[in-house]
């Protein structure tokens, strides 16, 4: 049995489909292209598959993976591809398969780019706010967790993070502790920054990549 991990883009119409339908949209594309995936035991088994960490509504991923078990280890990876791009819609591609190098635990950061702006703003001034915001010494947002609401200070989750104009909008590349112990969401910088500043920006959000706790790329 072979461990893969399978590398795709999240885009256009798909951005907006949940990540439990984005399982069983994989899930699909597994038994119709007819990968020889391991599957789970029981009265109804169906393809193992996970996710080292899901992608939220609406943002945009441009590396993103999924684990599986090959029951037959000759079978390669250029078949995985092909297959499963046969069988998915236009807004997931899968564009590369490896055997895994990192645990899903090992996940510590995610790299983001954030842009912002609208037609009545100018990209400078949405970058200047941007850079007020993100200087604080301290960022109080309130977030929902299972106990209730809690205000917590996510400028302790931002790594690093440069603002710079492109044409009409302000970008934003920031780098957010992620993974199971410590997950700053985009949305919660996105959240602060509209209550401090009072607005209501288009928001456009694209997970890049992921870490681990050295900065090393998860692979």
């Amino acid at each position: 049995m072979k461990n893969a991990r399978i590398w795709f883009k999240k885009d256009y119409e798909c951005r907006y489909i949940s990540h439990l339908d984005l399982n069983r949209c994989m899930l699909r594309a597994l038994h119709k292209s007819k990968i020889p995936v391991w599957h789970t035991e029981g009265f109804n088994p169906h393809p193992f598959a996970t996710f080292p960490l899901p992608l939220s509504l609406g943002f945009r991923g441009v590396n993103e993976c999924m684990d599986v078990k090959l029951e037959d280890d000759s079978f390669s990876f250029e078949q995985i591809i092909s297959g499963l791009n046969d069988c998915l819609p236009r807004g997931l591609r899968v564009f590369d398969v490896t055997e895994p190098v990192m645990k899903a635990g090992k996940i510590a950061y995610a790299d983001f780019t954030i842009k912002i702006g609208d037609e009545k703003t100018s990209s400078h001034t949405v970058c200047e706010q941007l850079k007020k915001l993100l200087a604080l010494d301290i960022i109080l947002i309130e977030k929902k967790s299972k106990k209730g609401m809690k205000t917590i200070d996510i400028k302790q989750g931002i790594k690093s993070y440069a603002v710079s104009e492109q044409f009409d909008t302000a970008q934003l590349d920031i780098i957010l502790s992620a993974g199971s112990a410590d997950n700053v969401n985009p949305n919660l910088i996105i959240s602060a920054f509209n209550t401090r500043f009072g607005v209501d920006y288009d928001v456009d959000i694209t997970r890049n990549d992921l870490y681990d706790s050295e900065m090393q790329l998860f692979r």
